[in-house]
């Protein structure tokens, strides 16, 4: 009997190639191909297991983790929350949210809307106070934005790095001091500014006590999610723990998924992607669309039409495969953006000439449909295309967790810690720098004075 097999775009997405260079393989004999009746190849898993990729999921322990549950109360917080799909995917591996901090008044109602108990302080980070959880807060995570630092020929510590998103999360850091913290960016982080901006970030993170485990790019097709969206995951624990305990990141998943994963009932979902509200194309540009095919983009289009639509662009160099892209049905969406309808980013709908809806979008990140987004049509699409994929985010969340039991066997998880008595404080600066208040003021009647 036959095993399992992967068609050949898939097997250039797991592979992170593309698909001429898999045409190759194919041509020198390397991988031996097959053809369905219909025309379409595929290769048999076991025919292409030299691959590190495949044989990863040939071998995986992913149907093992998804058994791991935690301990004990595992308490976390997390900075730049968004739309809230790391924090979903943290709560579904078993963390209990004691904060979680946006500046995004329509992501703070989404967060809101969907947990009412969750503790939201909507605002900027640079004006919260995080030394009342100091000792109470276990693990710590935040998508700071890539930014430069201002270097001037010297190497740079904590302090140096003020004024940038990453210091606030630095500064949680020192505040809370917990037991572990993550952060989460961009793939292209390693080569920012000629990848200084990553080693000033190693230089603080043990500047500020911490053992960095090597930083991985986790590419979410490997973890359950139908798009091919990667993202630097940065793992750092106390230098008093790290000596005792060893953090495994977690085994991919068994297949690639892909759109008809998303959009229809399956192992994915248990229902078809139900109706939403979406971005309509104008007439114009409809008119473009309507002339490529599925899994195609500009180079499908006459070139008249391609010249007319892409304007300057089309004597550019590089690939430009974003512009007028329509998606395939049976291969995973390009890395979701903030809206489905940018010209240098289309993602239209594999077979239906429109962009995606809310809650198509919301599938391919692998939010629940449950989970509901506030604010206009343009607000839900960006929260939903800044999120971190559920499905990704509960694969790291559950390695987590198994780190922490781990912490928890050394006695170093304090169970009887009253979170909810912590209350949360507000910086003040200019002429009242370094003072605190409390978000709600109180105030002493004569009696009580």
């Amino acid at each position: 009997m036959q095993g399992r097999t992967i068609s050949i775009n898939n097997f250039a997405d797991l592979l992170g190639v593309s698909r001429a260079t898999v045409d190759i393989w194919i041509r020198s004999g390397k991988y031996p191909v097959h053809t369905l009746s219909d025309g379409k190849r595929y290769f048999y898993l076991d025919d292409v297991k030299t691959a590190p990729e495949v044989a990863a999921m040939l071998s995986t322990k992913w149907n093992d983790e998804i058994d791991v549950t935690p301990s004990c109360n595992f308490t976390s917080a997390e900075l730049f929350a968004g739309g809230g799909g790391l924090a979903l995917g943290m709560e579904k591996a078993g963390f209990h949210h004691v904060l979680l901090n946006e500046f995004d008044h329509s992501a703070c109602e989404t967060l809101r809307r969907n947990r009412p108990n969750w503790n939201v302080i909507e605002g900027d980070v640079h004006d919260i106070d995080f030394t009342p959880f100091r000792d109470k807060i276990d693990f710590l995570s935040g998508g700071f934005p890539c930014q430069a630092f201002s270097y001037a020929g010297k190497r740079l510590g904590f302090e140096e790095t003020r004024g940038t998103l990453f210091f606030e999360l630095a500064r949680a850091v020192k505040e809370i001091q917990p037991k572990v913290f993550m952060g989460e960016n961009v793939r292209g982080l390693f080569e920012h500014d000629n990848g200084r901006t990553l080693q000033t970030i190693k230089d603080v993170i043990a500047e500020l006590g911490y053992t960095l485990i090597e930083p991985r790019v986790l590419r979410a097709i490997q973890y359950d999610v139908p798009q091919k969206r990667e993202r630097l995951i940065l793992i750092a624990i106390r230098n008093d723990i790290a000596p005792h305990v060893d953090f495994k990141w977690p085994d991919v998943c068994t297949s690639v998924r892909t759109l008809r994963d998303a959009f229809f009932a399956g192992e994915l979902f248990n229902t078809d992607v139900p109706m939403s509200e979406g971005q309509k194309y104008p007439e114009s540009k409809y008119k473009v669309m309507q002339l490529v095919p599925e899994g195609g983009d500009w180079r499908n289009l006459p070139e008249e039409v391609a010249r007319d639509y892409m304007k300057g662009s089309y004597n550019l160099g590089g690939g430009k495969t974003g512009m007028a892209r329509r998606l395939a049905m049976d291969e995973p969406s390009l890395t979701l953006t903030c809206a489905p309808a940018q010209k240098q980013t289309e993602r239209c709908h594999p077979k239906e000439t429109r962009p995606l809806t809310v809650r198509e979008y919301a599938r391919i990140q692998t939010f629940p449909d449950d989970w509901q987004f506030c604010g206009n049509l343009t607000a839900q699409y960006k929260q939903i295309g800044n999120a971190v994929p559920v499905n990704l985010a509960w694969a790291i969340g559950r390695s987590l967790i198994r780190l922490f039991n781990d912490i928890a066997k050394l006695g170093l998880i304090s169970k009887d810690i009253n979170i909810s008595s912590t209350r949360h404080y507000t910086k003040l600066h200019g002429i009242f720098e370094g003072i605190v208040c409390a978000k709600k003021a109180e105030y002493l009647s004569s009696s009580q004075k």
